[in-house]
């Protein structure tokens, strides 16, 4: 019978701090058994859980996120690439939004985001009579590409 991994193993090698791999713990997102002595003992699979979870963080995936798409992987086994492609294709979508964000950040950076307060000449162009005021506080184009006028 094969031996889980310690913490410590798993800490070197994903690169995480054990207490990470512990707050990872403590949010469901690994689930390591526990030796008779009382010590965490990882499966190997769980280095590319927690890989994922770092690569689905930088993507800017929240915890609960994570936490929904690594329910559809099997626990205690290595994701296969018929696993991968099945739960890749549901934040596809979260990073095509994503990315379109962040192009109009980039296309609007030098002038209004939207939040109504008319600080600078452009914003008449973007927010005329401080029309997005109605829509709330807070920047309003820049996340949703919406323009108003």
């Amino acid at each position: 019978m094969k031996q889980g991994l310690s913490i410590g193993d798993v800490a070197r090698r994903t690169g995480l701090s054990v207490s990470a791999i512990r707050f990872y713990e403590s949010r469901g997102l690994v689930k390591p058994d526990r030796r008779p002595s009382g010590q965490r003992e990882f499966a190997r699979a769980d280095i590319r859980r927690l890989s994922f979870i770092l690569v689905a963080q930088q993507m800017g995936l929240t915890i609960e996120e994570i936490r929904d798409v690594l329910g559809q992987l099997p626990e205690h086994r290595a994701p296969t690439k018929a696993d991968w492609t099945r739960i890749s294709q549901r934040f596809r979508q979260r990073l095509d939004d994503h990315i379109a964000m962040v192009e109009r950040l980039r296309d609007r950076l030098d002038g209004c985001i939207g939040c109504g307060c008319l600080s600078l000449k452009t914003c008449k162009l973007y927010n005329p009579d401080d029309r997005a005021r109605s829509a709330g506080a807070g920047p309003r184009f820049v996340m949703t590409g919406e323009k108003v006028g």
